[in-house]
């Protein structure tokens, strides 16, 4: 595939300039992405989305970074993020987390599995993260077994990043049974938030990443 009406339109985020140029020019040059735009930070994204319609968001950040809902597919280049970090990342909507040193081999295919739907993730990442949810089973591990099936259903689609509104429209029901569903999970699990839950989740192999 080469850049054209078919390609993936991706934009791109970057504060750096020399990082954002070379990230210009990496996308410039790859088969089945085109540069729809860039800018310096994060603060205007939902203008530059209406704006230019972009597939995938490739945003260069730092780890101190915080992620708020993502509206688009996301392929987040970032130095050594911690695990509560790549996970708040992945539950915000975030599909791809790579090293800010990722060459084009690693950062197309990201693009290409964000914009398909798919997690993507560094090998180092990977493992950091799930080290980081394998522990001796606890009470909360043990209420999992007390999710219904559309409670799981809910669970997984939360790990996707996906929003009360999405959830709600895909699964045809109302906001307000999504909100009691989410409710009853975090009740079940003894989870302080949808972070904790979904962590619990992926622990338990509910969740597949």
């Amino acid at each position: 595939m080469t850049n054209g009406g078919s390609s993936i339109r991706v934009l791109l985020a970057a504060a750096s300039a020399v990082r954002r140029a070379g990230l210009e020019s990496l996308l410039k040059n790859a088969d089945g992405v085109r540069l729809a735009g860039s800018f310096q930070n994060l603060a205007n994204i939902s203008y530059h989305v209406a704006e230019l319609q972009p597939d995938v968001l490739l945003a260069d950040l730092d780890a101190s970074t915080g992620f708020g809902p993502a509206s688009l597919p996301t392929v987040a280049l970032v130095d050594e993020p911690d695990t509560n970090w790549t996970a708040q990342a992945l539950l915000s909507g975030v599909k791809a987390v790579l090293p800010r040193d990722a060459d084009i081999h690693e950062i197309i295919p990201a693009i290409h599995a964000a914009h398909a739907g798919f997690l993507f993730l560094a090998p180092q990442f990977a493992q950091d993260l799930l080290v980081h949810v394998r522990r001796p089973i606890g009470p909360g591990d043990a209420a999992l077994e007390e999710l219904t099936p559309r409670e799981i259903e809910i669970l997984r689609q939360l790990a996707d990043g996906s929003g009360n509104r999405d959830i709600a429209a895909q699964l045809g029901i109302s906001e307000h049974t999504v909100k009691f569903h989410i409710s009853s999970i975090l009740n079940k699990l003894d989870a302080s938030s949808r972070t904790e839950a979904v962590t619990l989740g992926i622990r338990n192999g509910l969740i597949v990443i």
